[in-house]
């Protein structure tokens, strides 16, 4: 949230030999009440400011617990894994955020798990993802993320997603940019799939022929052919990695809103593209998406890859 008030921040920008980091020492302190009087035009910048402080909370309790032991469970499938950091996270996360905003809805990765109801309406929604990469932290896997996105009228506001193993603040919200750890961020801009580092998750599944299908559509992007594909192991993480230039695109089917929403805000705002697997608009419920440095990036990927069924986490609605 201290974007644009750091005399010392970069600036990402673009060429053709790829994104670069320049200096930018123009900015200046904003006057207190020029401040203020922002706060009070955006209702949502309260919001936003006591989101950041509890996500780092939420970090720091995360920290804590990758010091210890680590006590793992399973959801719906060996391989599905929850521990009682995540369930603490969350806890931690929603009791902090209903006191101080009571008539305000959530939707939390765990609180679904445990039987709450998976549906998003126009009331201000907190989408919570306590520990987006849960394999990955109990492995000690250095891509860990606290997720959280927030809905008006079922659209994304603001989206934080903190990468607190690396320490890596990411934010942003609606109209005013994407930052990390409080300097501005950019997609690569890149446009040439051949050119470019791709994203995408794999793992066990169930049905052969959807293993086939996710298998056959890496190796269509692989044999484009592209730079690479790489798994970093957590959804929002990912995100942010095309967000800030570092990928070109990430593409996965089955994900769900809570891995999506923080970070879907930040990949938008970073000026990143992001729709349907389909091609169509992005539908923060069909636990599906691309996300990419261009349009044309993104478009091809659609070509390229075969979609398989995966339910929608609003089925219930």
């Amino acid at each position: 949230m201290s974007a644009g008030l750091n005399a010392t921040c970069r600036i990402r920008v673009s060429t053709n030999s790829g994104p670069h980091l320049l200096p930018a020492n123009n900015f200046s302190r904003q006057p207190v009440s020029d401040i203020n009087q922002c706060k009070m035009s955006d209702p949502w910048q309260e919001c936003m400011d006591h989101c950041v402080q509890v996500t780092k909370q939420a970090g720091k309790m995360i920290h804590e617990a990758l010091q210890k032991d680590i006590a793992i469970m399973q959801k719906s499938s060996p391989v599905d894994l929850v521990t009682e950091t995540d369930q603490k996270v969350e806890q931690l996360i929603i009791s902090s955020i209903k006191e101080k905003y009571p008539t305000h809805s959530f939707i939390g990765e765990e609180s679904v798990a445990a039987g709450a109801p998976s549906v998003l309406t126009d009331n201000p929604t907190w989408i919570i993802d306590p520990i987006d990469g849960t394999t990955n932290f109990v492995h000690r896997f250095p891509f860990v993320s606290v997720s959280i996105g927030f809905t008006v009228n079922k659209e994304i506001e603001f989206g934080i997603v903190y990468s607190c193993i690396e320490d890596k603040l990411y934010t942003a919200r609606k109209g005013k940019g994407a930052f990390c750890n409080g300097l501005p961020i950019k997609v690569s801009g890149q446009d040439d799939i051949s050119k470019s580092l791709v994203l995408t998750e794999m793992g066990f599944k169930k049905n052969p022929e959807v293993f086939k299908t996710m298998m056959d559509n890496m190796k269509k992007i692989l044999t484009i052919p592209v730079h690479g594909i790489r798994s970093p192991g957590s959804a929002a993480v990912n995100m942010c990695l095309v967000a800030c230039g570092s990928a070109d695109a990430y593409y996965h089917m089955g994900i769900h809103c809570w891995d999506m929403a923080g970070g879907a805000a930040v990949v938008t705002e970073a000026g990143g593209v992001i729709m349907d697997i389909s091609g169509g608009p992005f539908d923060l419920m069909s636990r599906r998406l691309i996300v990419a440095s261009s349009r044309a990036i993104a478009e091809r990927i659609v070509k390229e890859i075969t979609p398989f069924p995966v339910g929608r986490d609003d089925t219930a609605a």
